[in-house]
């Protein structure tokens, strides 16, 4: 059912990521213009991201009419599988964004979750975006919240789920290179995209960082490949110590902003640096292995891949998060998340490269549910 008004009339808020979920959903990729090799690759990191988050938390998987079987034939019986149309697997950004709410009322008829359903225009519209045709993405959330029987917000701002971070005590990051991007709404001023993310995600403050990460040109700069919360008052920014590297002026641009800003309790942020691994490109063989028919955006060899150990998940007890093959960087990361998040189980995913391959990483193919406050 769709409820009237905004979340924050409701007494709805978006928790922290930390916040324990009652499960995670994701997506099943296979578009062949975008996954190589029909996708059998990017399957099997999905497959290993979604059985490693399963240790801690539900998992379902929607896969399209024609990859249910596939799709059910690879993944431990312990990860539900349900049938779902949509044009790419990417859930971080086309499924709903999940809302709470406190309430004192024993009411059983009184939600205390509900789901955001943003507008999405495939990041970028006919012209900017990855893909022509991304009906089925608009879908995605609704159906999603139909699943759960939960109710829906829905919006019309285009929005998508990897490009704000919260800490669930009131404030906001994200990048003013995504959300004020022309291909998004051009309509809106800055200050107008601020208070609908106030009334929608019951923020108090938004901290806006100009840029993201170096290349991520597919998103216009998520701020999941750039920066997150580890904790209120705490964040991790994708770092580099090469200043021959561009994206060591969007590193220090960012750092200079998080180190004076106040959140929305009024503390001083800390920001843990979590350096990025050396610049990755994808190869011949990679661009090789993809099908153009004319539709997706292309994927030369030569091009720099956004990948950045923010792009992790933080599940029940763990962090999910990838693994490049750099082995300095990757083991650094590892390293740096065991000192943030001391509490939680960090789970190395080996060649989540695959995933850059298609635009994004882990935080960006997965959606997390929150358990009912």
């Amino acid at each position: 059912m769709d409820l009237k008004g905004t979340p924050s009339d409701h007494g709805f808020y978006m928790p922290a990521e930390w916040a324990t979920h009652s499960q995670c959903w994701m997506g099943w990729p296979e578009r062949p213009d975008n996954w190589r090799d029909n996708a059998v690759h990017g399957q099997r990191l999905f497959l290993k991201v979604a059985s490693a988050i399963s240790r801690f938390e539900p998992v379902t998987i929607c896969a399209s009419p024609s990859q249910w079987s596939n799709a059910r034939s690879q993944l431990p019986e312990n990860i539900r599988v349900v049938e779902m149309s949509m044009n790419d697997s990417w859930f971080r950004d086309t499924g709903p964004t999940f809302v709470v709410r406190k309430s004192q009322s024993s009411s059983e008829n009184l939600h205390k979750i509900a789901g955001i359903d943003w507008n999405f225009n495939s990041w970028g519209g006919v012209e900017d975006g990855c893909y022509a045709d991304w009906s089925s993405d608009l879908l995605v959330a609704r159906k999603i919240l139909a699943i759960e029987r939960l109710p829906r917000f829905p919006h019309s701002i285009i929005l998508e789920g990897g490009s704000i971070h919260v800490d669930g005590e009131g404030t906001c990051v994200t990048t003013e290179e995504c959300l004020l991007n022309k291909n998004r709404n051009p309509h809106l001023t800055k200050a107008q995209i601020e208070n609908e993310l106030k009334a929608y995600l019951g923020v108090e403050k938004v901290i806006w960082l100009p840029r993201g990460l170096f290349g991520d040109d597919d998103t216009n700069g998520h701020v999941d490949n750039m920066c997150c919360f580890v904790k209120p008052g705490m964040v991790l920014l994708s770092w580099t110590d090469d200043v021959s590297d561009p994206h060591y002026e969007r590193a220090v641009e960012a750092l200079s902003i998080l180190n004076n800003t106040a959140d929305a309790k009024g503390r001083k942020l800390e920001v843990i640096k979590l350096h990025v691994p050396g610049p990755l490109y994808m190869t011949d063989e990679e661009t090789a292995g993809l099908v153009q028919v004319g539709e997706a955006k292309p994927r030369p060899a030569g091009t720099r891949l956004a990948a950045s150990y923010v792009n992790f998940y933080i599940a029940n007890g763990a962090i999910i998060t990838p693994q490049f093959g750099d082995k300095k960087w990757d083991d650094e990361a590892v390293r740096v998340l065991s000192s943030a998040f001391p509490d939680r189980e960090i789970v190395p995913i080996e060649g989540a490269r695959e995933i850059v391959l298609g635009g994004g990483n882990i935080h960006c193919i997965t959606q997390q549910q929150p358990a009912s406050p």
